[in-house]
């Protein structure tokens, strides 16, 4: 059974696809039809839907919680590449680096051996020598390093 969060994503991306990648939802409204606290939806929204992701989100302010989703169509490669590597802060966990990898390889940025390729580097397993207070930091520099050089080849 998927997760809720991968329900409310699922959910938000058939709205964008029925709707030629843009939709405004109501927080309230989607979290009534996912039976969840519309507190989820924002957390979907701030971990799944952010520019390095290929999405702008805009909140309406005063307008009964609605949320403008635009998917980024124009992006070349080496923007989409460049929004990614600004996205990722001082550290990243492995299920984050997935899941920013998945959105390059959906979108074109990257092919997806290059994508096995960075995932192989920045997993647990191949970080299993390095302290694990330390490990996301030292995950989020090789992710950089390696969309850095991701970007210089396209």
């Amino acid at each position: 059974m998927a997760r809720l969060v991968d329900v409310i994503e699922m959910m938000i991306k058939e709205m964008l696809d029925e709707n030629d990648g843009s939709a405004t939802i109501s927080r309230s409204s989607l979290a009534e039809k996912a039976n969840c606290v519309p507190s989820q939806i924002t957390y979907v929204l701030s971990t799944r839907f952010k520019a390095g992701n290929g999405y702008i989100v805009e909140s309406r302010r005063g307008g009964g919680g609605q949320i403008t989703i635009t998917r980024v169509q124009h992006l070349t490669q080496s923007d989409y590449l460049k929004g990614v590597l600004d996205s990722v802060g001082t550290d990243l966990t492995q299920q984050q680096a997935k899941t920013l990898l998945e959105n390059c390889i959906a979108c074109g940025a990257i092919n997806a051996r290059e994508g096995k390729c960075v995932m192989s580097a920045v997993s647990d397993r191949a970080l299993a020598k390095v302290d694990t207070d330390v490990r996301s930091v030292v995950r989020a520099d090789i992710f950089k390093n390696a969309m850095l050089g991701l970007m210089l080849d396209r």
